[in-house]
């Protein structure tokens, strides 16, 4: 049981620095880079503004990359942390949580050792030069952005967290709220898909406020079950004090 306590601590805790750290970084970057706007922005608008940025915005963009993929960890540990280390369904969603961790960490840190070149490039080069920058720009940034990062690592991190949703409703690991709310977060956060199609697709139905509302209600979902899971770890504790007494 204690050991149970143990990694319940430790995921719950992850699971709250993650969303912490992330939110701080982003906020940051948004401040500074207008981010997630400036992603559908042309790319000479984008490349200046970075290049204007300078390395502070790409220390940034380093801190939004490794604060996000600290999730990946408890992602993984989440089987052991409800007590169902053996659970197939929730360790197979462990690994996906990982995956989609790792494409979302590849997806930011191309902005750290891939855009800076390119901005930079962009900034010194002439009328004639900048039009082939601008398609290289285009290309790793749907290729390592929309791809990797938006379509691949937000959709993984859904299928973590509604399979999560449905063993907690499923088992009573966690209350029911959890359950039902991490649903509505994954549906919510789904709805963002549609932005991220549209940038190859013209014409797919697009919901603007997706991303915004879609990714807080993740985000805060997250946060809510790392208090759950160190609140629980609490209360078993007392539960033993009182219980020796």
């Amino acid at each position: 049981m204690k050991t149970l306590h143990g990694v319940q601590n430790w995921v719950g805790g992850l699971l709250l620095a993650s969303a912490a750290g992330f939110t701080v970084a982003s906020g940051v970057l948004s401040s500074t880079f207008d981010w997630p706007d400036i992603l559908r922005e042309p790319a000479p608008v984008v490349l200046a503004s970075f290049h204007a940025g300078g390395p502070s915005l790409v220390w940034t963009w380093f801190a939004v990359a490794w604060t996000y993929a600290l999730v990946g960890v408890p992602m993984s540990m989440m089987s052991a942390a409800l007590g169902r280390g053996t659970d197939p369904v929730l360790r197979t969603a462990g690994a996906i949580g990982a995956a989609s961790a790792l494409l979302s960490l590849i997806g930011f840190l191309r902005w750290v050792f891939v855009v800076p070149a390119l901005a930079g490039s962009w900034a010194a080069g002439d009328t004639a030069a900048r039009p082939a920058i601008e398609a290289a720009w285009t290309a790793r940034h749907q290729f390592g952005g929309a791809l990797l990062g938006e379509h691949l690592g937000q959709v993984l991190a859904i299928v973590w967290s509604a399979t999560v949703s449905v063993v907690v409703l499923r088992s009573g690991a966690l209350p029911h709220w959890i359950g039902w709310s991490g649903l509505a977060a994954s549906a919510l956060y789904l709805l963002n898909q549609g932005d991220v199609l549209a940038t190859a697709v013209p014409g797919v139905p697009v919901w603007e406020p997706a991303g915004l509302i879609g990714g807080t209600a993740w985000g805060l979902w997250v946060a809510a079950v790392g208090v759950v899971l160190i609140a629980r770890r609490h209360s078993a504790s007392t539960g033993s004090i009182r219980v020796a007494r």
